[in-house]
């Protein structure tokens, strides 16, 4: 039986497939290493019902990448009741490696003793943000330093494509670029909108070139948290020659204060798109980041929409 964090006790079980037959069926995808270290999500923001759900369904797709993938997650702000901590998250994982493997001895099995990190680290974050990275670098020191932490999801071109689904979904872009089809309310003009100060806005940007080239309209980035940052870039849309602009927020959403979208829609006079929320290719983004902590193969993308 599982908690709402991951396996209650130890590692999942590795069920059988049936293999799709015929010259086109999809691979299957590899096994996770014997032993290998937990993939532990870390969420930023004020943590709820809501945040868990988008957080276990990111690390659902994972693990379906992945079978026998150990994966569990710890809350920057967590309670340790009800939102476990980060820092408690990797103690328990630790102590559970510690403990499979005195079982092990006692058991009169021969196995090598845990080295290494028992956890890989992965901040559940789409752009840089200085101040929830230094939370999670804490937490990892306070959970005992056996962690081994990541870099942030992006920028990647599946975030790209994650846009601009948003984008299309709100009714504020194309859904398919290979019919010459229009939507009337179509955005001629992105405001690529991000937290985390001018790094954040610089990292953005080169995901924003790379939903310009799908949507053939002009993307600049702003920080949602700077002053002025949106109106500023909405106005510089405007004078190019944009009149209806779209807010496509490059978050991933618990980092996302309550009302801050809402503000940032009104304060640039346009429509905003939906945070990028559980979209698959955010488990698939932090599944990557897993394994090229570990060095396993990467997989290649299955069942992404073609946009």
């Amino acid at each position: 039986m599982s908690s709402p964090t991951g396996p209650a006790s130890g590692l999942p079980v590795r069920m059988p497939r049936p293999r799709q037959s015929g010259r086109h069926r999809r691979p299957e995808p590899a096994a996770a290493p014997e032993g290998a270290p937990a993939l532990v999500l870390a969420v930023p923001g004020v943590p709820s019902a809501a945040i868990r759900s988008l957080a276990e369904e990111v690390v659902s797709i994972a693990r379906s990448e992945l079978p026998g993938l150990e994966a569990v997650i710890g809350f920057l702000e967590g309670d340790d009741v009800e939102f476990p901590s980060l820092a408690n998250v990797l103690t328990a994982v630790e102590a559970l490696r510690t403990q499979r493997y005195e079982l092990a001895v006692a058991a009169g099995r021969e196995v090598t003793a845990p080295t290494g990190p028992a956890s890989v680290v992965v901040p559940l974050l789409a752009g840089p943000d200085s101040a929830q990275t230094r939370r999670v670098r804490q937490a990892v020191m306070d959970g005992g330093n056996t962690a081994e932490l990541t870099d942030v999801l992006g920028p990647h071109p599946l975030l790209a494509e994650a846009l601009h689904v948003r984008l299309s979904e709100a009714g504020l872009a194309r859904a398919d670029r290979a019919r010459l089809f229009t939507v009337t309310t179509a955005a001629d003009g992105i405001i690529l909108a991000t937290v985390g100060g001018e790094e954040a806005v610089q990292a953005a940007g080169i995901t924003g070139m790379l939903l310009a080239a799908r949507l053939a309209v002009p993307v600049i980035a702003a920080a949602l948290d700077q002053e002025g940052s949106i109106a500023s870039v909405a106005e510089q849309l405007r004078a190019a020659g944009s009149e209806q602009l779209a807010l496509a927020p490059y978050l991933i959403g618990p980092e996302l204060a309550e009302g801050l979208l809402d503000e940032a829609s009104k304060e640039a006079g346009c429509a905003a798109a939906e945070p990028l929320g559980a979209y698959p290719a955010i488990g698939k983004l932090v599944l990557s980041q897993y394994s090229a902590a570990l060095g396993i193969p990467p997989q290649q993308p299955q069942g992404a929409p073609a946009l």
